[in-house]
């Protein structure tokens, strides 16, 4: 255990393989065994559907893997199911976002070992899969949701190479947000991918909210009862 803490956290981060291949790739057990900061002799935190993000660092990785958990599940639907009239631009698109997405989900999976909280199950009543204005909407409102969760979680990481890890994953959310409303509104230009809605006009910067502002609204999709009480 000791010699698998030691190594990078960021390892788990770079596994050579191709979009394709990835569903056909073993990288749960492999992400486990490359790389685990987090201490795999911790008690579970789950109990009885009711998920207890924990503390400090590991707190913070499994508020990251809840939120990943939720966009991986909406895209998998999105694509399981595509709406009527579904453009091979946007199958392209769309896959891609869900690859990233299970991607994501599984690193923080792996990385968080016996730590991570379990699956969460998912209410998304709420959407049309068959429309692709409720779908891109609420690709939408994912995206935007996770770019500015972690901009508000990013000074509560104390373990650099957490942060560092969170600033490539965030890169990688905010492509997704301009892609999704690059579709949304293709002649709209700068209006359509950074809006004054996400990004501040007068600092040029995106905004950022808070762990229980975040959850307060992923919530609404969310059937599991998530408790964040010992986040900031």
């Amino acid at each position: 255990m000791e010699q698998a803490k030691n190594k990078s956290f960021v390892e788990t981060l770079n596994p050579s393989v191709g979009r394709l291949q990835f569903l056909k790739y073993t990288g749960v057990a492999a992400l486990a065994g490359s790389a685990l900061l987090i201490d795999s002799c911790k008690k579970d935190n789950n109990t009885g559907g009711n998920y207890n993000l924990g503390s400090g660092d590991t707190g913070i990785l499994n508020y990251a893997y809840a939120l990943e958990q939720l966009e991986a599940a909406f895209y998998t639907q999105v694509m399981a199911t595509p709406y009527s009239g579904m453009t091979a631009q946007e199958t392209s698109i769309l896959t891609d976002l869900m690859y990233h997405e299970v991607i994501h989900r599984e690193f923080f999976k792996a990385a968080l070992g016996s730590s991570a909280i379990g699956s969460l199950q998912v209410n998304f009543s709420s959407i049309d899969f068959t429309s692709r204005t409720s779908v891109l909407d609420t690709a939408k409102a994912f995206e935007d949701l996770g770019v500015s969760a972690y901009n508000g979680a990013g000074n509560l990481i104390q373990n650099s190479a957490y942060l560092l890890i969170a600033g490539k994953i965030v890169s990688v959310e905010a492509r997704h947000a301009s892609a999704i409303r690059d579709l949304l509104n293709p002649s709209n230009g700068p209006v359509g991918f950074a809006g004054d809605d996400v990004v501040d006009p007068t600092s040029g910067l995106d905004g950022a909210k808070t762990p229980s502002q975040v959850l307060a609204i992923a919530g609404a999709y969310i059937k599991t009862t998530i408790n964040a009480s010992q986040l900031p």
